[in-house]
């Protein structure tokens, strides 16, 4: 996987598995695509489906990467196989416009769609997710599904919905994903540096003398 890359969540484009190659402890994905490959060099990252992963090799608007066998069989990546449609973003430039929120291709874990319903021209998409996950995800809060940007409409303790337009349908491969499919979820990370800061000793303290999370206390985090 790549590391210290920035992503937008706003999908660039679908592209296609085109092989995979399985080893002991890692495996190589071949990846077809058409946009990413204006300025797409060795070494770049690209987020598959929400993975961050490296490019390798180039050739013929394709491109190799090398994924970890774990991480195959953690994410949504480990039911891929030739033919699969794939949510493809390069990595967001230091100059880039940034139109999503911010996404790191490390996911968090994986989540289960168990209803799919049409509302007008938009599609509502339930997902259940586990426990550890669902502390993250609040109504009109940021999720990443499978590398998508989306505002999460409603939430409980066991399930979120999310209404996607048909332009995201479209463009994405949520169009080909049903109940039962299995999604990639990366949480908005600003929820995670909130739980760090309150567990941090420095910030018990903060809390303490100033007797509650306030204004000052989030500023002076970076907030």
């Amino acid at each position: 996987m790549g590391g210290g890359a920035v992503f937008t969540g706003i999908i660039e484009e679908k592209g296609r598995i085109i092989a995979i190659r399985r080893g002991v402890r890692s495996s190589v994905l071949q990846i077809a695509g058409q946009k990413i490959f204006g300025d797409l060099k060795l070494g770049d990252s690209v987020a598959v489906n929400g993975v961050c992963l490296t490019v390798t090799d180039m050739a013929d608007s394709t491109f190799t990467a090398d994924v970890m066998s774990e991480t195959l069989s953690r994410s949504s990546l480990g039911e891929l196989k030739p033919g699969s449609p794939v949510n493809l973003e390069r990595a967001m430039a230091a100059d880039g416009r940034f139109g999503g929120h911010i996404v790191s291709g490390h996911i968090d874990g994986v989540g289960t769609i168990t209803k799919v319903r049409r509302d007008d021209n938009a599609v509502w998409y339930t997902v259940k997710a586990p426990e550890k996950l669902m502390r993250y995800i609040v109504e009109k809060g940021s999720i990443a599904i499978d590398g998508i940007s989306l505002t999460v409409a409603r939430a409980d303790r066991e399930e979120f919905s999310v209404s996607i337009i048909p332009h995201t349908l479209r463009e994405t491969v949520l169009e080909s994903k049903g109940v039962g499919s299995i999604v990639n979820l990366e949480n908005d990370v600003v929820g995670k540096y909130v739980e760090r800061f309150l567990a941090w000793p420095a910030a018990e303290e903060t809390k303490e003398q100033t007797g509650g999370i306030t204004m000052e206390f989030l500023a002076k985090a970076g907030f």
